[in-house]
């Protein structure tokens, strides 16, 4: 691996692959698999995880918003797209870029169908999302007829898939409610199924189902974190690879006496003989004001190196006391010894929130590719 020269986000495609093989593994042969690649593929980069997913023959992807899956139409990506919070205002730029709409509500039913009347499409696929406890976006059980009745006898849409979302599918405490979930989401795909006369396919599993409700696959899944090397469990952890991998280096080493202080509005005061390091990262970065003041840590050769002091925009300071380092030396935040699920616990938060909040300005670089 190349040394590096300042803050860095490693993005390494061979854990990548090896993550989707390993839940592959886990699905029946005929099962579809869909990468979740919203929010710029959790923060590492959208469109390399795209190309190298496209090229293992990913069946689906799925972004957030319209925009994400213009990024990855003008980038080159021909897979379907699911737009799972589209926004009507974004409606015809969706179907310009052959998006495929979560259509979630009455109101959004209803303008889909317009927006694509007056386009003359025919067909033009979308997927029907129900709330079965998440209680975030989709319709009711009882919408089915209003859905039906919209659609019979309409030329312009086709319902492609039906899916729902569980709402604590890494939480074994939470089984008989994800279980209740599942079953009332089987009746309403059989209820609509009968209704509209043909049969779309089904998804409700994300990475935790994957692992925990097996027998719930349908006829797709939908991964997204564990893609990137995380399943929301410490055994599954151990058989996944952290695709991103966040390193600095050390700016500059101060020698501090006792009752001296580090950082703004003196946050740190120590308590005797100290040596600190300050690193070229911050907030702006992604390293948020939580962490410090012995909220976290980073690696040094392999050695723990708490962070003192507030988080400043562009900087932290690290006590490096009993570690033999120099300035210019490496520096791990996550990725290689210390996951980023780690870094977050420290900080009462978790994986999501550091992978996706690594700014742009942080230098991407990719390996293994």
């Amino acid at each position: 691996m190349s040394k590096i020269g300042d803050t860095t986000l490693l993005i390494d495609l061979i854990a990548l692959e090896h993550n989707y093989w390993f839940l592959k593994s886990r699905l029946a042969q005929e099962t579809k698999f869909l990468a979740v690649v919203k929010a710029f593929a959790y923060g590492s980069d959208m469109i390399t995880i795209a190309k190298k997913m496209e090229r293992l023959g990913i069946d689906y992807f799925a972004v957030a918003y319209v925009k994400e899956g213009v990024l990855l139409r003008n980038a080159g990506i021909k897979s379907p797209i699911l737009v799972l919070h589209p926004q009507p205002v974004n409606f015809g730029e969706l179907i310009h870029h052959s998006l495929e709409p979560s259509i979630y509500s009455p109101k959004n039913l209803k303008l889909f169908l317009e927006i694509a009347k007056d386009k003359k499409q025919i067909d033009y696929p979308i997927h029907v999302k129900f709330n079965t406890g998440l209680n975030r976006l989709g319709f009711w059980e009882n919408d089915v007829d209003f859905i039906v009745e919209h659609l019979r006898d309409r030329k312009e849409l086709k319902v492609v898939s039906v899916f729902s979302h569980l709402a604590a599918s890494e939480d074994a405490s939470e089984k008989p409610f994800s279980l209740t979930q599942i079953e009332t989401f089987k009746k309403i795909s059989e209820e609509l199924n009968q209704k509209l006369g043909y049969a779309p396919f089904r998804h409700m599993l994300n990475t935790s189902g994957i692992i925990n409700y097996p027998e719930a696959q349908f006829e797709m899944v939908r991964s997204g974190i564990g893609l990137y090397g995380y399943g929301n469990d410490k055994a599954i952890d151990a058989q996944l690879k952290p695709v991103a991998i966040l390193k600095t280096i050390i700016s500059q080493i101060h020698k501090i006496e006792p009752n001296e202080s580090v950082g703004y509005n003196r946050a740190y005061k120590s308590d005797g003989y100290k040596i600190t390091a300050t690193l070229p990262l911050g907030h702006a970065d992604g390293i948020s004001r939580q962490y410090g003041n012995q909220k976290g840590h980073v690696l040094i050769k392999g050695r723990k190196a708490p962070i003192i002091g507030n988080v400043c925009m562009d900087m932290i300071m690290i006590d490096i006391t009993d570690i033999d380092c120099k300035e210019g030396d490496e520096v791990v935040v996550f990725g290689q010894n210390q996951s980023a699920e780690d870094f977050a616990e420290s900080a009462n938060t978790i994986s999501y929130e550091i992978l996706t909040a690594i700014s742009p300005r942080v230098k991407r670089v990719i390996i293994n590719s």
